[in-house]
């Protein structure tokens, strides 16, 4: 299935209508079974639907790794996908227990709201950027993005290895797009200890818990963080930056990663 379609739309210009082709992203529910069993499913974009699954699942802590995965196919025209892995019983059980849907665009639940629940480590990673470096690759960010181009109605993000090396996600649903780079870079066995992550919206609860679960130690956005987001970022050491544009930022938690 294509990610675009393509309609007919009257535009107003100069006083005078028009019709005109229009570009808009398609929107899908993609059903997520592991080893025969329905873990849930997801609104997003039906593209990178293996990344996104693979993301989804690490976050949520119902695979520990990609080398777990034994089988991964998309099912019925990729509006479904179907994995058999070594999996974690006990974060199903919870996630079909104690799932909340979440604040970001599409409906997606996850188990990793509560601060003292997530099953995560401290982030103990001594790494460093340049403030320069940061606010170079935010520049570069939305120019990288060809859905976004094309329908201006996705969000974005974007996990940076290094200068050659960076992975992609673009989804109607805000959370999808970081489970989607992710899993990408998961999916070519990247070393994520020197990355960070940019998105294009909010800091939330959930983005920044994804962002703990996987150990990246640097979340970036163009926009704000929420209390709850931040709470969780001082509670496992992530250097969590809102309103990175123009060369200034704000930083939320451990500045000490980012060199001026």
């Amino acid at each position: 299935m294509e990610p675009i379609f393509t309609t007919k739309i009257t535009k107003i210009k100069d006083g005078k209508k028009i019709e005109v082709d229009d570009s808009l992203v398609r929107e899908i529910k993609l059903e997520i079974t592991v080893n025969g069993k329905r873990v849930g499913a997801v609104m997003a974009t039906p593209v990178d639907q293996e990344a996104l699954a693979l993301g989804y699942l690490m976050s949520e802590n119902i695979i520990a790794s990609y080398e777990d995965v034994t089988k991964m196919e998309l099912i019925n025209d990729g509006m479904g996908i179907e994995i058999e892995a070594k999996a974690n019983d006990d974060s199903i059980g919870k996630l079909n227990a104690e799932s909340v849907v979440i604040s970001g665009c599409g409906r997606s639940v996850t188990a990793n709201i509560d601060p003292e629940a997530i099953e995560a480590k401290v982030i103990n990673n001594p790494m460093s950027i340049e403030a320069s470096l940061l606010s170079e690759q935010m520049s570069k960010f939305y120019t990288e993005c060809p859905l976004y181009e094309q329908t201006g109605c996705v969000h974005t993000a974007k996990l940076y290895i290094d200068e050659d090396t960076f992975f992609i996600g673009e989804d109607i649903a805000q959370h999808n797009t970081i489970d989607k780079a992710i899993g990408k870079a998961r999916l070519a066995k990247a070393d994520l200890s020197k990355a960070f992550l940019m998105v294009s919206g909010r800091l939330s609860s959930e983005m920044v818990a994804k962002a703990v679960m996987h150990q990246i130690p640097i979340l970036v956005s163009r926009t704000a963080s929420t209390c709850l987001g931040l709470m969780i970022a001082r509670k496992f050491n992530l250097t969590l930056i809102g309103f990175a544009r123009n060369g200034r930022m704000n930083i939320y938690n451990a500045p000490e990663r980012i060199d001026v």
